[in-house]
This record gives C-alpha cells, sequence and structure tokens, in this order.
C-alpha cells in the first residue's frame, strides 16, 4: 500500500516518459479518456476546459498532452495509488504495466534546501526493494563517512557543508541513485529573515561587468528569476547574475523587449500539380521549418498539395488564430507569380493556364491579417516571381500602413530559384541556407540578411537567385520572442483547441485473429496532413508457416495507389522524412491528402496465412477498422469555401499610399516572385521527361555545392524552376528552358563541363 500512496510527480523520469508516450498515442484507451475518468469522481476536479488546454500540448515541440494532464492531477493531490485505478478502468494494460514496481524504487527523494548556519540538517531518501534496501550518501564524487541510513543528518550545519548530495541505493544486484539535492547554507543573522543576502547598487565605467548576487533561505530551495526594469530577463534563474554590457551612464532605462501574445504558423507545400511540372523540394522545406518553428513555441499546421478551395480553408482556419498581438507567419513553397505589385500562390487543382481567380492572392490574406492587429506578420515566399502574362486583371487591396511586416522571398523580382535536384529529397536554396539561421535570437530582418549573405556566397547560384526582403518593420521583433498571452488569451485559446484537432493521431491497436495470430496497427503523423499506418506481426501460430497482414480497402477521397502501399520500407512508399523514427519489421502505408477525407476514415486489415497441414493453401482473415477523422481532416478543408475567404478581398479598391512598404511609388509595392520548383521525381517521369531532364541537367547552375547530402556533383544538380507559363516543351530534341534565362544558357554550361572536369581529375 505504501508504495502507490506517494505523489505522481514522484514518479522517476523514464517511468514517466514511458507512460505519457502510451497515453499519447492512444484515443479510446489514452490521455483524454483518464482525464474524463479522473473528472467523472470530482475528487481530482479534471474540467473538459483542463483537457482541452491539455490537447494543445501537441501544437509545441515535444510536447506532451498526457505529461500536462497528470502534472494538473498531481498537484490536485492524486497519487500514484489513484491514477493505478483510473488506468485499470481505463482498460490499457500497457500503461498500467509502466507503473508496475520494478525491483527497486525510490519513493522519497532528498529534497534541496537552504538553512542558516548551526541549524539541523536533515536530507531523507527511501526506497523499497524485493530484498534489504542498503544506502550510501554521496557529496559531489565523495562519500560521506558512516552514512548509511535513509536520513543524512548533519547537527549543526556548516557553511563548508554547502553543496550537493546524492544516495545510492542497492538492493540486491540492482541499485538505484537518487536525484541530487543541493545545500546551501548561510552565516547566521538577526531576525527571522528569508532573503539573507540582497543584491548590492553598483556605479560601473562603460564596458564594465555588472555582477549581483541575491541569497534566501528556505526549504524547499527558493528559487530565483532576476528582473530587469519589470521584465524578466531570460535565463536568469540563479543566485548571481552577471551582466557583460556596456552600460550607459545616466540614460533612461531601455524599452521591454517586444513579446508575442501567441505565435502561428501555417505550412504549405505544393508539389504533385495536375496541369503543371511537378516539384520536390516543398516536402522537405516544409518539414524541417516545421521542426524549427515548434522549437520556437509557434504553433504549425504543414500541409501538402492543397486545391484551391483547401488552401482558402485552410488560411481561413490560420486566420481564426490571429488576434491582437500575436506573431503570425505564412511559408509557402510551389508554384506562383507576381503582377502589378500583388503575388499569387498556385493551387494543385490551378488549370494551365492559370489567373488571379484561380491563385491566392498574398496581399489578400495580409489585409486580414491586419484586421486582427497582429503584433508581426512574415511571410516566406519559395517561388517565383515571374509575370503571369495569361493574367491581365490588376486586383487592388487597401493595406494599412502598420510597422509589423516582413516579406521574404526566395528570388529577386522578375528573377527564378532553384531547388537541388538529387537521387534523394533535399531542401530547395533559400530553406537550406534559412534552416541554419532561423533559431537566431536577432531581429527577423536581420536573421533574414544573414540568409540573404550566405546565399550570396553560394557558387551554385550566384548571380542567378538573390533573397529579396521587404520589410515595414520599425521594432526588434523576433522569431524567438517569449509569448505573454494578452486580453484575448480565452478567445485564443479557444481557437487553438480547433487548431490542435489538426494534430490528433489515431490509437496504436493489436488486433487478435481467430487463427492465433496477433498484429500491431500502429500509426505516424509526416505532416498535418500525411499519415503513416504500419503494420508488423506481434505473434503467430507455431504450425502457421507463412503469416502477413496488410491494409486495404480505402477511402476513394484519398485516391491510394495499390502499388505503393504495404511496402517493406518507408521509402518504397514514398515515406523519406520519417523513415528513421519509425519501428522496423513492419509493412508501411503513407496516407496523404487527408483533407479530403468527407467521412470517418474506415480500412481492412487482411491477414494471410499457410499452414502445412493445409498443404501451404493461403488462408484469409480480415477486420474492419475505423479510426475516425486523423490529423487535418477534423478540419473539414474540403467543405465549400467560406463567406468571409480571403477570395472576397481580391477585387479591392488599392491606393498607392495604403501600401506598407517605406516608399509610396507603385513601384515599392510589397512584390513577390513566382518560383516553380523543377525537381522531378525520376521514378515517375515519361520517357519524355526522363529525356528532357537530362538536357536540363546541361542548363542548371551548377557549382561548387557544399551541401552535406551531395556526393558528387552528378548526382547533384540545381535546376531553374519553369517559367510562368509552365509548359514543358513537346519537342523531345528541344529542352525547356526559361525564355527569360536562355542569355546565360552557355555560360551555366560551360561552369558544368568544368566542374566536371575538375571532378575527372
Amino acid at each position: 500500500a505504501h508504495i502507490w500512496s506517494f505523489k505522481i510527480s514522484q514518479l522517476k523520469e523514464p517511468v514517466l516518459k514511458k507512460l505519457c508516450e502510451v497515453l499519447d498515442r492512444s484515443s479510446s484507451k489514452g490521455w483524454r479518456k483518464l482525464g474524463q475518468i479522473a473528472g467523472s469522481e470530482r475528487r481530482f476536479k479534471v474540467s473538459s476546459e483542463d483537457i482541452e488546454m491539455c490537447s494543445l500540448k501537441v501544437l509545441e515541440l515535444e510536447g506532451s498532452p498526457s505529461r500536462m494532464l497528470l502534472r494538473l492531477m498531481g498537484e490536485r493531490g492524486c497519487t500514484t495509488g489513484h491514477l493505478m485505478d483510473y488506468l485499470q478502468t481505463l482498460g490499457n494494460s500497457e500503461a498500467v504495466q509502466c507503473l508496475k514496481p520494478s525491483a527497486l524504487q525510490i519513493l522519497i527523494q532528498p529534497q534541496s534546501v537552504a538553512l542558516i548556519a548551526g541549524h539541523n540538517l536533515r536530507l531523507s531518501c527511501h526506497a523499497v526493494g524485493k530484498s534489504p534496501v542498503q544506502y550510501q550518501w554521496f557529496k559531489s564524487k565523495e562519500e560521506v563517512p558512516n552514512s548509511f541510513s535513509p536520513d543524512l543528518l548533519i547537527s549543526p550545519v556548516h557553511p563548508k557543508d554547502t553543496g550537493f548530495y546524492i544516495c545510492r541505493v542497492n538492493s540486491g544486484d540492482a541499485f538505484e541513485f537518487s536525484q541530487w539535492a543541493q545545500v546551501d547554507s548561510y552565516h547566521s543573522v538577526e531576525g527571522r529573515l528569508k532573503l539573507v543576502i540582497q543584491p548590492q547598487s553598483q556605479r560601473l565605467h562603460v564596458g564594465e561587468t555588472l555582477q549581483l548576487e541575491c541569497g534566501a533561505m528556505g526549504r524547499p530551495i527558493p528559487r530565483y528569476q532576476w528582473h530587469r526594469n519589470g521584465v524578466p530577463i531570460p535565463n536568469a534563474t540563479k543566485r548571481k547574475l552577471t551582466v557583460r554590457q556596456f552600460i550607459q551612464m545616466g540614460s533612461p532605462p531601455p524599452p521591454p523587449p517586444p513579446t508575442a501574445t501567441d505565435k502561428v504558423a501555417l505550412l504549405i507545400g505544393n508539389l504533385s500539380y495536375k496541369n503543371h511540372p511537378q516539384l520536390k523540394a516543398p516536402m522537405v522545406d516544409v518539414y524541417d521549418l516545421t521542426n524549427l518553428l515548434r522549437q520556437l513555441n509557434f504553433k504549425v499546421v504543414s500541409l501538402l498539395d492543397l486545391t484551391e478551395s483547401e488552401m482558402r480553408n485552410a488560411v481561413d482556419e490560420f486566420l481564426l488564430l490571429l488576434h491582437k498581438g500575436v506573431y503570425g507567419l505564412l511559408y509557402y513553397a510551389g508554384h506562383g507569380y507576381e503582377n502589378y505589385g500583388n503575388s499569387f500562390m498556385v493551387p494543385v487543382d490551378a488549370p494551365n493556364p492559370y489567373r488571379s481567380a484561380n491563385c491566392l492572392c498574398v496581399q489578400s490574406i495580409l489585409k486580414l491579417m491586419q484586421e486582427k492587429e497582429t503584433g508581426l506578420n512574415v511571410f516566406l515566399l519559395d517561388m517565383c516571381r515571374k509575370r503571369n502574362i495569361h493574367d491581365e486583371t490588376t486586383p487592388n487591396i487597401v493595406l494599412r500602413v502598420t510597422a509589423n511586416i516582413v516579406f521574404g522571398y526566395a528570388t529577386c523580382q522578375d528573377a527564378e530559384a532553384f531547388e537541388l535536384s538529387s537521387s534523394g529529397f533535399t531542401n530547395g536554396v533559400f530553406v537550406k541556407f534559412l534552416k541554419k539561421r532561423l533559431l537566431d535570437d536577432e531581429k527577423i530582418t536581420v536573421v533574414l540578411d544573414r540568409v540573404a549573405e550566405d546565399m550570396g556566397q553560394f557558387d551554385a547560384t550566384k548571380g542567378k537567385q538573390a533573397l529579396e526582403i521587404r520589410s515595414s518593420l520599425s521594432e526588434r521583433r523576433a522569431l524567438t520572442d517569449p509569448i505573454l498571452p494578452g486580453d484575448s488569451a480565452d478567445l485564443a485559446h479557444a481557437h487553438s483547441r480547433q487548431w490542435a484537432k489538426a494534430h490528433d493521431l489515431p490509437e496504436s491497436m493489436s488486433l487478435n485473429f481467430d487463427c492465433g495470430a496477433q498484429i500491431k496497427l500502429g500509426f505516424a503523423a509526416e505532416f498535418s496532413n500525411v499519415l503513416v499506418i504500419y503494420t508488423h506481426i506481434i505473434k503467430k501460430p507455431e504450425d502457421m508457416s507463412f503469416c502477413q497482414a496488410h491494409v486495404t480497402d480505402f477511402s476513394q477521397d484519398l485516391d491510394v495507389d495499390p502499388k505503393e502501399m504495404n511496402r517493406e520500407t518507408p521509402e518504397e512508399t514514398g515515406i523519406y522524412l520519417l523513415s528513421s523514427s519509425l519501428p522496423q519489421h513492419c509493412l508501411y502505408t503513407r496516407l496523404s491528402s487527408l483533407q479530403k477525407l468527407r467521412e470517418e476514415l474506415v480500412f481492412t486489415v487482411c491477414l494471410q496465412g499457410t499452414f502445412s497441414a493445409m498443404d501451404n493453401d493461403p488462408v484469409h482473415w480480415t477486420k474492419s477498422i475505423n479510426i475516425g477523422k486523423p490529423l487535418i481532416a477534423r478540419l473539414d478543408l474540403h467543405r465549400a469555401m467560406r463567406r468571409n475567404s480571403c477570395l472576397q478581398t481580391c477585387m479591392m479598391p488599392h491606393s498607392p499610399s495604403h501600401s506598407p512598404c517605406h516608399s509610396p511609388g507603385p513601384e515599392h509595392h510589397l512584390q513577390l516572385h513566382h518560383v516553380l520548383h523543377q525537381a522531378q521525381d525520376y521514378n515517375r517521369l515519361s520517357p519524355q521527361h526522363h529525356y528532357l531532364e537530362a538536357h536540363e541537367r546541361l542548363q542548371g547552375a551548377v557549382g561548387s555545392c557544399g551541401d552535406s547530402h551531395c556526393e558528387n556533383l552528378s548526382q547533384c544538380n540545381y535546376e531553374p524552376m519553369y517559367d510562368s507559363s509552365g509548359v514543358l516543351s513537346s519537342s523531345p530534341g528541344r529542352p525547356s528552358i526559361p525564355i527569360e534565362a536562355s542569355d546565360d544558357i552557355n555560360e551555366l554550361q560551360t561552369v558544368f563541363i568544368n566542374s566536371l572536369q575538375l571532378q575527372q581529375q
């Protein structure tokens, strides 16, 4: 009974981590159901609002709804005994197994303490095991003499006893170390004071180092947080504070650093165009940026291959998360163009030729973002900026004069961009350098300036592609700025719950078949609209000579190619980015375009086996599985466009004086380019495409490539994008070359040939 009486917070980190992993990946028997069971008894007051707050953790890098729920339950008095009861009611045997006691468990950990010299010190460490338990205390790496009991007593304590203590516990062959306990000891002071060392005012010369110290006593040991002008200093959580910077004597205190009320990002990568050249790099670019932005505490949804209506609905969902002070970031990679200062993103279902009515106007989205009074609007557009000769419309958008807009264009006006073409999947040129700088704690324009400098030193595209930055940002706003919720926190929380639905994964499950075989069915998310399903044989009857399980009968909405399902390696089914994190020895299936799913996802798991007693004739068993609407399917992006869609702003009158750029002239409007990435998936090209691609290798801007993915130049070429018409040459002997770049072909071809000659040497 004693084992189950300690608090959830006392669970060892490996146990807690494993338990959270089990509960996070479950749905019907996962953390959400656990919270409902705990809340139904009203003992620990787990409300529906608490559960929704936990669900938002999926939007954070390595965020765990289960860990948040267990922390809340622990703070309200829930013990491991209560938790075990709830898990048994839940029926999650794997989670129950996580809590079962091991051969040796530390139940009471020593706690850090600060106290006045002359008082008595007691550190406690209690453990249980299958055999008698032995203890040994250490101070740092040295054994404390004669310290073999669960309690370490020092009476009286002296300043020399300050340090870190740990206890080693043995039970038979098993041993564990307790957590470290910090002991601070101060000289006696008069009166009953909690703060024993006060920071002292100092006068310093410019350039000198400021050192401050604050000391407090208490049990448990006090925590520290230094502030400057009322604003917390990041990472200043120790007793001593050292500030190495110039100090201007007599100058007024600087304004507090900028903060965001929230940070949200929508990342769209369009690759599989129906009427235009296929792309490759956007998938890798979106994947990498998703992971980086989540490290910056952005709520991120990443989507591939969206139609026009799906793009508009995704933008509408994105806009719902914006309110006063929010940092909003939109990244787009795919086909696009720019006409008359307005930029257009091309959906995968756009006709050939396409016009503005078929595309999304970036400035229209910016106008809607401004109406939300956002703190920062960042647009990173990895697309060409060619003029569309088929589109003569001039949509005008009235933009407010606000100092919070940053555009990062992958290429300059009327120029093309490049993406890396190789046997594998790699980044486009823009993201290749952007991802190295994105986490820098600098003003966003400074970060982009450094990316531009890096790109300018890249031989392969020097003189061919240059990053262009348009900004009206007058404050030092950075993507690393902390989040301080504002007055709209409740509204933002409600909208974030909707956004979090796009990250709910189905529960992994074990399927038992009548023949005695057991199959594990697991799920992983590659993107917000790409689901990976894997099957694995857990157990098969001894008399079964062959056993295999596969998935089939998916909804026609998903348009899954049977030839690319149930493959033995992730790469064979198109899973390139998650392959290292998936379990091995499974059959893998990749389901993309989940946003097209109109009903709950129902499919069949088919088990095929042979028995030697039956002359090895195959026998089949099937089970129907319903996993609801996974990931982005819950947001129903397939529906008709909303009344308030960004489409409605495209024809608004425009006044040049309302442009967010510094100069009011029409030639200085915020402008975009259209980057048509031309990296082809060679395995899926027609013979004509193979022929064209061979010629285009000689046309690409090839230089000394320093990318770690590159093995040699023959496998790693940079290719220019198609022009805005997006038309491939119909003549088998004529390569497809952007007309605007034709003057440079001889030079590029010479560079390529010279590089090969150098390689051969």
